[in-house]
């Protein structure tokens, strides 16, 4: 399980970092942080969270997390049947 997210946060870097190539990666994590506005020190920084940021920074404001797009329905009967086992 920890390799797949290896992989992730790799193939998520990978493009941010490739914009920038004169920065070390350590100055593109603390930019990073610093969007997130993450107050703490960088190996505090979870994964989950730099996973959730890379994958938002280039979208719109009024775009979906990705891990709750899934779930979404647009018929209130419809998630409420869900909700309840119904279907």
């Amino acid at each position: 399980m920890k390799y797949h997210r290896l992989n992730e946060i790799i193939e998520l870097l990978q493009p941010e970092w490739q914009k920038t190539p004169d920065v070390s990666l350590l100055q593109l994590l603390s930019t990073l942080a610093e969007e997130m506005t993450f107050t703490g020190e960088l190996a505090a920084l979870s994964d989950d969270a730099l996973i959730y940021h890379l994958k938002m920074r280039n979208s719109t404001k009024d775009e979906m997390i990705p891990g709750l797009a899934k779930d979404q329905e647009d018929d209130f009967k419809t998630a409420l049947l869900k909700a309840r086992g119904f279907l």
